[in-house]
């Protein structure tokens, strides 16, 4: 199976070298920079399970897959929603009519973009449960010891090329999981990811030190808004999945921070609109035309969007000015 990975940043990069070590067949699509630095260090990988450094992956920037289209027979994408235009125009020349795209962005509605840009049966769900991030080298540093890959078809088949994905990572130091309700999870994910989302940027704290402060209410209520968005969407959190994300949530001891507050803290573009604004239409898609609730409705997750918005809007002023 041949597997063209987008990127190899934090996650592209750790899966991707996993895969590698594994004897995979792996390519990563890379912009120039990025390249040049893997050609001069190797794809570092440094980790509780194991350190790992691939000396020379196979590598293709985008100008010359363009010029010399190659398909793939999966695909795995780990781009920002805010990104995802451009790298589905990246990776086009790649796609035939076999080839599995798994995105492995938050939230959900990237799937329908992909759809629209490719052939519905092109796409499959996924999404990852792991810390990582590049330090200054350029080496991926593993911060935690979970390191999970979800994805399967959207109609839960257990395909052949879902088979075929797990076969390639059988062995590898992580875990990939072919999933048979995809779906489901990702909302199970996206709702968490919200929460703390929520939480964190609002308070610009850990979550430890906003439960501290005396938030165990309010991270209950921002966790109930989002749990009631993805019930009436049809993926109504399984009473496990619920008690374990409130734990996360509520949990005195916790260090976390969500990925946007960081973003937010040195003035980043962040995923605002993909993961709270689209939770906010579809709760309001469930509320009647005319509803005098429509015009006053106003909760936590507007209160986030509306933060966030805020912090959109600064951020673009600011740079008008630079």
């Amino acid at each position: 199976m041949r597997i063209l990975i987008i990127g190899a940043g934090a996650l592209g990069g750790y899966f991707g070298a996993r895969l590698l070590d594994n004897g995979a067949s792996v390519t990563f699509l890379l912009r120039e920079r990025r390249a040049r630095q893997i050609r001069e260090r190797g794809l570092m990988v440094i980790s509780p399970f194991g350190n790992t450094t691939i000396a020379r992956p196979a590598v293709v920037s985008r100008d010359a897959l363009a010029r010399e289209p190659v398909l793939y027979d999966a695909i795995l994408v780990g781009c920002k929603a805010y990104d995802l235009d451009d790298t589905m125009d990246a990776f086009a020349p790649a796609v035939g009519k076999d080839t599995a795209i798994v995105p492995l962005l938050n939230g959900i509605a990237h799937l329908e973009r992909l759809k629209t840009r490719f052939n519905e049966a092109n796409v499959l769900g996924g999404f990852c449960l792991i810390s990582a991030a590049l330090d200054d080298e350029g080496s991926v540093r593993h911060l935690n010891d979970t390191h999970q890959l979800y994805f399967g078809e959207l109609d839960g088949r257990v395909s052949t090329r879902v088979r075929q994905l797990e076969a390639c990572f059988e062995g590898a130091r992580c875990e990939a999981i072919a999933s048979g309700r995809i779906v489901s999870q990702m909302w199970e994910k996206w709702v968490q990811i919200a929460t703390a989302a929520g939480m964190t940027s609002l308070m610009r704290a850990s979550i430890g030190t906003v439960i501290t402060a005396g938030g165990v209410a309010f991270a209950n209520a921002l966790f109930d808004e989002c749990a009631d968005v993805a019930r009436k969407a049809g993926y109504p959190l399984s009473d496990a999945a619920e008690a374990r994300i409130r734990s996360v949530v509520t949990d005195p001891a916790s260090c976390v921070t969500a990925s946007m507050m960081k973003d937010i803290e040195r003035g980043a573009q962040i995923e605002a609109d993909h993961l709270i604004g689209e939770m906010i239409r579809i709760r309001d898609a469930e509320v009647l035309i005319g509803q005098a609730e429509a015009t006053q409705h106003f909760a936590l997750l507007d209160l986030v969007s509306l933060h966030l918005a805020s912090y959109g809007l600064r951020q673009s002023a600011e740079a008008g000015l630079q």
